[in-house]
């Protein structure tokens, strides 16, 4: 793979966010590298997703259950189903590592989930680690630190 350009990373994580919006989950599932994780730490500053509780600490084959029930007939959770919309600041390069194919991403974000009348607001970061795989770029870890991640939340339907 010829080494992404920084216009070219921007446009990966802008391009994931959308895909969450439009719910094309599939497709937000085929991002992740097979050993991919999404990560939402539970404490600020959290450093080992393993040896401390996490918000959310998933593999590619837990994201896969996930998506799967958000598609099914009879999750009941979801009928009617919950939209979510981000709300992006440009995302920044933290750092780039051209010989390996390794590349992180920051980006600032507010994201809305609602469901029939509730709506619940979070802000946050998501840090994207990508790897080059072939000609495509893949999420190794998306990290989504949010603002009051240690407080008590309901239940979060869908990906940030």
């Amino acid at each position: 793979m010829t080494a992404p350009g920084e216009r070219a990373l921007i446009d990966f994580v802008v391009n994931e966010a959308r895909l969450l919006d439009e719910e094309r989950f599939d497709d937000w599932l085929a991002l992740f590298a097979g050993d991919g994780h999404y990560w939402m730490p539970l404490t600020p500053g959290q450093t080992d997703a393993r040896l401390q509780a996490s918000l959310m600490y998933e593999d590619k084959l837990l994201l896969k259950v996930r998506v799967e029930r958000l598609h099914g007939a009879r999750t009941f959770s979801q009928q009617p189903r919950s939209r979510g919309h981000h709300l992006l600041q440009l995302p920044t390069v933290e750092s780039r590592d051209d010989a390996t194919g390794v590349y992180v991403t920051r980006c600032a974000f507010h994201f809305v989930e609602t469901r029939v009348d509730e709506q619940t607001l979070y802000a946050g970061w998501a840090t994207h680690t990508l790897v080059a795989d072939g000609e495509a770029l893949r999420i190794r870890l998306k990290r989504v630190d949010l603002v009051n991640c240690d407080a008590a939340f309901g239940n979060m339907q869908l990906f940030m």
